[in-house]
């Protein structure tokens, strides 16, 4: 996996989406990003009512399905396009918490 949408297409949990509440976007030495955790949040949660995921095959796919499907203005689907393109550094997997952490360069 390679950025963060790739998490969106290839992880699942008992083989359905993940509830993107379940996921925190933190640093390599585990200290949270409010901002790019919301980020991500949001566009999850659009992905998950919007979009057939199993059509996508890239971070463009996603924003032009979002583009034709969803009233979102030209800004917001800029910032979408720039989380789901973040470069993803590693996954670790909080069962203790009920939580997925998505490491990021800080």
């Amino acid at each position: 996996m390679n950025n963060l949408f790739d998490v969106l297409k290839m992880v699942s949990f008992n083989h359905l989406g993940f509830d993107s509440s379940q996921v925190v976007i933190t640093d390599v030495n585990g200290k949270p990003n409010g901002l790019l955790t919301d980020l991500f949040r949001d566009v999850t949660n659009k992905v998950n009512l919007f979009i057939d995921l199993r059509s996508a095959y890239s971070a463009g796919d996603v924003l032009s399905e979002l583009r034709n499907t969803t009233p979102l203005p030209d800004d917001v689907l800029d910032e979408y396009g720039k989380i789901l393109k973040e470069p993803l550094l590693g996954i670790n997997f909080a069962p203790q918490k009920g939580q997925m952490e998505l490491l990021v360069n800080g």
